[in-house]
């Protein structure tokens, strides 16, 4: 069997099973599992499979975010340590962005003690959390109001944010893949993201471990435009390592 063929069937023999081991693959194959490893390396250069310890998955796909009340609950212990480590990285005087999203939220109620502080949003949540923080000065994006997450977005969202140069921008994210980079399934919601980045001298990503290694329909930005990605204690060593071979610095918390 030639070796386009065998990593052809691998696809789809995995894609039917979900998850298998590489001495599986090995032995249904008839190759030594070396032969199998390399060909899971390259099956995962082209997206079609996600390799673990010692097998292989089928890649992880996010085809739509579910809305806030759903959101915020999943994964939440994680989702407030990540706030808090972001929000660690703030200093007074800061002008930053702060993205919409169940985890970002968590770096806003980390805020509210700093002075001199800008914050600008796109998230009601967020502008409501730092409404009494004394030292905070907060601007709303403006734009149209999406009901399920609170989160505003559209032509005067992006028109406010091309106008903007700031220190740092956080962003959250339902997919992030170490070689597709930072993606999203709504082609609505990709210019906001790209105008934060644009904005921002430091791009700060924040996500859960659930969001790392997933695709998704639209790449927001390389990887090579992040500089630092916050993630949960819980995600392995295995999984964060090509996002620090991109070159990220990867907290854990």
């Amino acid at each position: 069997m030639l070796a386009a063929e065998r990593k052809w069937r691998i696809v789809e023999y995995v894609r039917h099973y979900q998850a298998v081991s590489v001495s599986v693959l090995a032995k249904e194959f008839g190759v030594h599992e070396a032969t199998i490893r390399r060909d899971l390396a390259e099956v995962e250069q082209e997206g079609l499979l996600k390799r673990t310890r010692g097998g292989v998955i089928v890649e992880r796909l996010t085809n739509n975010e579910p809305p806030f009340h759903e959101r915020s609950n999943v994964q939440l212990e994680q989702k407030m340590r990540i706030g808090k480590m972001a929000a660690s990285l703030v200093e007074d005087g800061d002008h930053i962005i702060i993205d919409s999203g169940t985890t970002t939220l968590h770096i806003a109620k980390n805020l509210i003690h700093h002075s001199h502080l800008t914050v600008v949003t796109n998230d009601i949540n967020v502008a409501a959390e730092l409404k009494d923080a004394p030292g905070v000065t907060v601007t709303v994006t403006g734009g149209e109001l999406y009901p399920s997450s609170y989160m505003l977005n559209g032509m005067f969202t992006d028109h406010v944010l091309r106008s903007l140069h700031v220190s740092k921008a956080f962003l959250g994210t339902p997919a992030i893949h170490p070689k597709h980079g930072l993606m999203h399934p709504e082609a609505q919601l990709v210019l906001a993201k790209q105008g934060m980045i644009a904005a921002a001298q430091e791009v700060i990503v924040v996500a859960d471990g659930t969001k790392l290694g997933k695709i998704s329909l639209h790449t927001v930005t390389p990887n090579s435009s992040i500089h630092t990605l916050i993630t949960g204690k819980e995600v392995s060593e295995f999984d964060i390592k090509p996002f620090r071979d991109a070159g990220i610095q990867v907290l854990t918390v």
